[in-house]
């Protein structure tokens, strides 16, 4: 909603080296300072997603980095942005908040400069994350190419696990996958920016696969058609997608964008909600030339992210996403 509220606003036109602003829904702003440098601005924060303090600031704040490497660019500090419910909740809950958040940053190799913090009725906690990018290295959601292919970096299914995990019925095992994809840093966003013949890139966050994805379409100009049987999914979360666990937000992100979608006939309602399922700290999803995709799926291997893996192409065409299977 502020997205869509700023980008009326007439202000960020006045300022030639705002180089990405409101008006693409990218990742992150990002502020010409020379030719050779620009800031990348980005902040966000949430309510918990798990129970376990620590966990939770390492998850929020991994996310919060991210948008600096969707943009292409090189985390350099962070402040934090912390609301707990004083006199309900132990000063130690915060503690170990701040301290999950700290440890992500030591592991981006930035430090956490300052923040805010303020009462509130629960608990929040994000980070305010800066970086820096060569301008020419740029990469924003809008800027994919008819032959584009598309690459995704993290396997799917964090929405689904977390509605679980509220229901108490997440296992040890699942619970520590889950960790494991949403405290990864998306690292390889720094080697992709580059590499020329990647054109556009973002991460898949709260609008899920199809939302994110709809981003680059509507931005691009282009159509997309997205193989459904390529996609990685979390091993914990198929099962639990299949048995019905979803959440609100993939219904709101399907009411959202369902008119730029095309389902094949008899699609099961449980993987069209997976498509939809919103992530917390997703993968990197770019949009390469065909000669590129080698090299980008090479960089995502060695940097540990074993799904990596090609998810679809990129065609001229009406701003809408074919979903096969």
């Amino acid at each position: 909603m502020l997205g869509e509220l700023l980008s009326k606003s007439p202000l960020a036109k006045a300022y030639p080296n705002l180089l990405v602003g409101t008006e693409s829904s990218d990742d992150a702003a990002v502020y010409r300072i020379n030719d050779e440098q620009a800031i990348v601005a980005t902040t966000d924060f949430f309510l918990p997603i798990v129970d376990d303090p620590f966990d939770f600031g390492r998850i929020a704040a991994t996310n919060a980095i991210s948008d600096v490497y969707a943009m292409g660019g090189t985390p350099i500090f962070a402040l934090a942005l912390l609301g707990m419910p004083l006199g309900k909740l132990p000063v130690e809950a915060a503690a170990q908040i701040l301290a999950g958040g700290e440890a992500v940053c030591k592991a981006a190799g930035i430090p956490i400069a300052g923040g805010h913090s303020i009462d509130n009725p629960e608990p929040l906690y994000g980070l305010v994350a800066i970086g820096l990018v060569q301008p020419a290295r740029i990469k924003r959601n809008d800027r994919a190419q008819a032959g584009d292919v598309l690459i995704l970096g993290k396997g799917i299914g964090v929405g689904v696990m977390s509605a679980a995990l509220k229901k108490g019925e997440l296992r040890d095992k699942a619970y520590q996958q889950m960790i494991e994809t949403t405290t990864k840093l998306n690292t390889p966003g720094i080697a992709l920016s580059a590499l020329p013949g990647v054109h556009a890139m973002t991460d898949v966050t709260g609008f899920g696969v199809l939302g994110h994805l709809h981003e680059i379409c509507r931005g691009s100009k282009l159509r997309a058609d997205l193989r459904y049987a390529d996609i990685p999914v979390l091993s914990a979360a198929l099962h639990l997608a299949e048995a019905g666990y979803v959440t609100g937000a993939s219904e709101r992100n399907w009411t959202g964008i369902s008119p730029h979608i095309r389902l094949p006939e008899g699609f099961p309602e449980w993987q069209r909600r997976l498509l939809c399922d919103p992530q917390t700290s997703g993968g990197l999803m770019v949009a390469c030339d065909r000669a590129t995709a080698p090299k980008v799926l090479e960089i995502f291997k060695a940097d540990g992210f074993s799904a990596a893996c090609e998810i679809g192409t990129l065609s001229a065409g009406e701003p809408l996403i074919n979903v096969l299977l």
